[in-house]
């Protein structure tokens, strides 16, 4: 199953091998009842990158979460290149050189973790920090609040429940770690395995846009955006 979440110039959504939360929600948009988009956005800015402020590596049960590393292109790129994977994903390299030239950005490894079983690496996740939509005035208190979240599974790691517990314990990062109030997913509405995913581990769909993404395929089709507060982690299943 894939998530993966948008990453900032990317519009479509993202998903991963079990592809879902690399496209979550845009959060800089203003409610659908407000049209003036000039005085009451929050300035731009970004957030410190969240890895810096965690300790590594993250231990689950069966897995071990870690920042990426330029030297994990090439095991992310196995599974990553595959049709099944990149179905769902926003972009797809089309060789090992193009997709190390897009891993290796900055931006990029400030955001991705790897997930690890037994040392071998049949994952990554997206955690990308964020400032909520606010009003100038409390701008300030809005800043790097909430994360939009995504994942990816090597397709011969399915059918262990090893996503879920990778997606888990990202979760519990997110707000027993850094103290997050909010965090955020998209993914294609035909993407069951991600949608499956969110809503096991308790996310609640907010969103249904209707043939909003234009897949590679040449279909517009239905995104889901999933969401979940600190105060609603508790009702995730295990």
């Amino acid at each position: 199953m894939t998530t993966e979440p948008r990453r900032s110039r990317d519009r479509s959504p993202t998903s991963r091998s079990s592809t879902a939360c690399w496209q979550a929600c845009e959060t800089s948009e203003l409610p659908s009842c407000q049209s003036d988009r000039s005085t009451s956005r929050t300035p731009t800015r970004s957030p410190p990158p969240a890895f810096h402020r965690l300790e590594w590596p993250a231990r689950t049960e069966r897995l071990t979460l870690r920042p990426a590393r330029e030297d994990d292109a090439e095991p992310t790129w196995r599974f990553r290149r595959q049709e099944s994977v990149g179905r769902w994903l926003a972009a797809v390299p089309h060789s090992l050189e193009d997709y190390r030239a897009m891993f290796e950005e900055p931006d990029r490894l400030a955001t991705t973790l790897i997930v690890e079983r037994d040392a071998e690496v049949i994952g990554d996740l997206m955690l990308k920090v964020e400032d909520a939509w606010a009003q100038t005035e409390v701008a300030v208190r809005a800043r790097g609040v909430q994360a939009e979240l995504g994942w990816v599974l090597d397709p011969a790691h399915t059918g262990h429940g090893y996503e879920t517990e990778a997606v888990r314990e990202l979760l519990r990062l997110c707000f027993d770690e850094l103290d997050l109030r909010r965090v955020v997913a998209k993914c294609f509405s035909d993407n069951e395995a991600s949608w499956r995913l969110m809503e096991r581990l308790g996310m609640r769909r907010e969103l249904h846009a209707v043939r909003e993404s234009l897949h590679r395929s040449g279909e517009w089709l239905d995104v889901y955006g999933y969401a979940m507060l600190a105060c609603e982690r508790k009702g995730g299943t295990t």
